[in-house]
């Protein structure tokens, strides 16, 4: 029996579920159910009484205001995602479509959001460090090995970001030629050993030079000259002519001490004797003036009485001379022959007799002193004075 046949009850497939009966989904039904739900979702609402009865469709307005309500707030969220906060040690470079159009400094800022606009923060507060080691020629043609590290900061960040490919690479590169310049143009002594502060600050001003040549926009901060060697086979031969430029610069410093000690002590010497020479030539002087302010009142007195005056200067300059001696001569008056009296070995006897007297006499005494004879100079030099004045 076909399933639409009359009395064969509703067979149909596609049928609801009333009395077990099944048929074809209601389209309509279908299309409400989605309307619904997308009223719910955008804030329309549903209609009909629950029953099998068809509901009229009235989603269209409450469908275009949930649509443009979703577009709103996509559009207040991609406004949003411009807002961007640069920190103290950033700075914000900003591109316009990929063209560079600003840079910000710290602080919030807003840019036109992507695709339009993006922004690339740089820190130029951090240093960086680069090091370089290598072997290389001295100006005298000698192998010396050096080791350089030099250290750095952004300063430009367009520069950093735009004008080179790579500005680390390029520093580490002008960082190496720069070295190899100076170190050509100076010799192994000078920079093994005073010449090292030259080396940097002259390394450091070239590597600038180079880097701004290039706007790399990076900032030279420091330049260390960490090791200066020769090559290990001749170290050794290095390290005994550092030894021996030491040992000589010790000694030099030991000399300078020395004369510097000495040279004082040669000067106040020399000025004193200058000033005792000084002080002698005004002694000599004083006693030449002396002796000839004598002579000339000798001469005024000798003027007067030309005898007396005569045989007053004799015995004087005789009593002077005799009076040192402990040799006499006596000249006897009216003979040829001289008597000699040495008064020494009289004095001399006799002391020795007076001490072994007082030695046997009185042992526990010490000796004696024995007094010389007393001599008149004047009764021995008289009768020769005037034998003189008789010849």
């Amino acid at each position: 029996m076909a399933w639409n046949e009359p009395g064969g009850g509703n067979n149909d497939p596609w049928g609801g579920g009333r009395g077990g009966d099944q048929g074809p989904p209601d389209l309509d039904e279908v299309l409400r159910k989605l309307q619904d739900k997308l009223g719910g979702l955008f804030g329309g609402k549903s209609g009909g009484d629950g029953g099998n009865g068809a509901t009229p469709i009235r989603g269209g307005k409450s469908g275009g205001a949930g649509f443009g309500l979703l577009l709103g707030l996509g559009l207040v969220l991609w406004v949003a995602s411009g807002i961007y906060i640069i920190e103290p040690a950033e700075r914000g470079v900003v591109l316009r479509f990929g063209q560079y159009a600003e840079t910000t400094g710290e602080g919030p800022h807003w840019h036109i959001p992507y695709p339009i606009e993006t922004v690339e923060k740089v820190d130029v507060d951090q240093v960086r460090s680069v090091s370089h080691k290598t072997s290389m020629l001295t100006q005298d043609e000698n192998i010396i090995e050096i080791e350089m590290a030099v250290q750095y900061r952004v300063k430009s960040a367009s520069d950093y970001l735009f004008q080179t490919r790579s500005p680390d690479a390029t520093l580490k590169q002008a960082t190496e030629s720069a070295v190899r310049e100076v170190i050509g143009q100076s010799k192994m002594d000078f920079v093994l050993t005073e010449g090292r502060s030259e080396i940097v600050a002259r390394t450091e001003d070239l590597i600038q030079q180079l880097v701004d040549r290039y706007q790399t926009g990076l900032q030279i901060t420091s330049v260390n000259l960490q090791d200066a060697q020769p090559p290990e086979p001749v170290q050794a031969a290095f390290a005994d002519a550092i030894k021996a430029r030491e040992d000589e610069q010790r000694l030099k410093n030991e000399a300078e001490a020395y004369a510097s000690e000495i040279i004082p002590k040669a000067r106040g010497e020399a000025d004193r004797r200058l000033k005792a020479a000084e002080a002698y030539k005004s002694e000599v002087i004083a006693n030449a003036e002396g002796e000839a302010a004598r002579f000339e009142s000798l001469l005024v007195e000798y003027t007067k009485a030309p005898k007396v005056t005569r045989e007053r200067l004799y015995l004087e300059t005789i009593e002077q001379v005799l009076g040192n001696t402990s040799k006499i001569l006596v000249d006897v008056e009216g003979g040829n022959s001289l008597m000699y009296l040495p008064v020494d070995k009289l004095m001399q006897r006799s002391g020795q007799e007076v001490a072994n007297e007082d030695a046997v006499n009185t042992p526990a005494s010490g000796p004696r002193s024995v007094a010389p004879p007393q001599i008149d100079n004047r009764r021995v030099l008289r009768p020769n004075l005037r034998q003189r004045e008789n010849r």
